[in-house]
């Protein structure tokens, strides 16, 4: 494979003038799943293998990608790019330039104690069969499960013209859990996701029966739930709703090219954004978390990278193209869903930094207000609006936490948000994901318990 890649980029150089080009080779075996009410309804699994060819001639890129390892096909495919580049460059203003990284050799490697691509399909239905059984049959009034399955077992090669080769394993298992329930007119949703990069035992730390009764018992929970009662107030957020906060109305912001398109951080490097409480980390390199690797789809090495110290903001996420433009260091953040398509910056796992209090010092000062345990899903805009909603939320009532409430969200504006953290916990938690770009990544986010002093929270008026 070496010998092949190299080849593709010595010609892309010596034949088509390319000033830098890359190939990104990758063999993964893939498992899809979904079951609903017990029925399997979809069942997939191949092997998908391919080519990314990306070259940079007089200043613009040009890509191509084939699901072939042949070297005709590849040498036609790597003209096709540069024909492509070269098109380009006739419109570009600012021709594109490249931060410096180190010329890297090396290869990692992966050894599950249950490869995924082990284990038959036939288990693998088993199962996604009990965690669903086991949710359906927690209460009468649950009324649907859905799961969905997905795993990934194989290996990434990356060759450079600058003579960086990488052979990298990779391995991913993923699920989604979605459950609802109906009762008296009131209808509920629950959902949880799973994921490792360890391997297939994550299912013997996280049971299935367990997963499924998990799901079912929160959608039940909510159903004697009372509407949430619209307008500002004090807040405690749990690490799973930290997570997805940090991620959309943060992190997003903080990703370089998003900023170059207009985001509100493009221009406030080590102005303060934050109470001095908030500290922002995205790291590639946590043990096992569902957003960690070595290098990145640029040859990068994976990095922690600290984006917010104490509510200033100290630098974003960068690949080598927009470090080049900010005048910073590549963080290791370039990463490509498969090989069809290009490489963009994506966050890894990102999370706030844990301070000193306990849970119970987080709610005493809150007289009346909510606490939000689980989130249900999250938006941003570039304009530092965000919202995120959360499917599981109770009462605080004078330091204690009170009955449940539903149709729950938080909405506002990301930097003012952040200014009024006036507590963080001490416990940290991640919690595995898949971020939407235009792309799929698996990623993490989380933190500690935080406390913000007044919030908008959505609900009934």
């Amino acid at each position: 494979m070496k010998d092949i890649l190299t080849k593709i980029n010595r010609l892309a150089v010596d034949n088509f003038s390319a000033e830098y080009s890359e190939v990104r080779a990758q063999k993964l075996k893939k498992t899809l799943l979904t079951l609903k009410e017990g029925r399997v309804e979809a069942a997939k699994q191949g092997i998908e293998s391919g080519v990314a060819l990306r070259v940079l001639v007089n200043g613009a890129w040009g890509f191509s990608s084939v699901g072939s390892f042949n070297l005709q096909i590849l040498k036609t495919a790597v003209s096709d790019a540069c024909s492509m580049a070269k098109a380009l460059s006739k419109r570009m203003k600012n021709p594109i330039k490249l931060a410096d990284t180190k010329v890297i050799n090396d290869k990692i490697s992966v050894d599950p104690k249950k490869n995924p691509a082990t284990i038959t399909m036939e288990e693998k239905i088993k199962t996604s069969l009990a965690i669903n059984q086991s949710s359906l049959s927690y209460d009468k009034r649950i009324k649907s499960c859905t799961i969905d399955y997905l795993d990934l077992f194989g290996t990434n090669h990356y060759s450079t013209s600058e003579g960086t080769f990488i052979e990298q394993d990779k391995l991913y298992i993923w699920s989604r859990i979605t459950s609802s329930a109906f009762s008296n007119g009131a209808f509920t949703f629950s959902r949880e996701e799973i994921g490792s990069t360890a391997g297939y035992e994550i299912f013997d730390k996280q049971p299935p029966d367990v997963i499924g009764e998990q799901v079912a018992k929160r959608a039940v929970t909510q159903l004697d739930a009372k509407p949430v009662k619209g307008g500002k107030s004090p807040v405690v957020l749990g690490p799973n709703v930290v997570g997805v906060f940090v991620h959309e109305a943060f992190g997003h912001l903080a990703e370089a090219d998003l900023a170059l398109s207009g985001g509100v951080l493009s221009n406030r490097i080590g102005k303060r954004i934050g109470s001095n409480l908030v500290t922002l980390y995205d790291d590639g390199t946590v043990k096992d978390a569902f957003g960690s690797f070595k290098y990145d789809d640029e040859g990068v090495p994976s990095q922690k990278t600290l984006l917010v110290k104490d509510g200033l903001v100290n630098g974003l996420m960068h690949n080598r193209e927009t470090a080049q433009k900010f005048n910073m260091s590549p963080t290791g953040n370039s990463r490509g869903e498969s090989f069809r398509v290009e490489p963009i910056i994506r966050m890894r796992n990102t999370y706030m930094a844990p301070k000193d209090q306990s849970f119970d010092e987080l709610l005493e000062d809150v007289t009346s207000g909510y606490y939000m345990k689980s989130f249900r899903g999250g938006q941003a805009n570039l304009d530092g609006t965000f919202q995120v909603g959360v499917q599981e939320a109770y009462e605080i009532v004078d330091g204690e936490i009170g009955s449940p409430v539903r149709n729950v969200s938080i909405s506002g504006n990301t930097l003012e948000t952040l200014l009024k953290i006036d507590a963080v916990g001490k416990d940290f938690e991640l919690w595995p994901g898949r971020c939407g770009k235009g792309q799929t990544a698996f990623v993490c986010d989380g933190g500690p318990h935080i406390r913000i002093k007044e919030v908008i929270v959505g609900g009934s008026a």
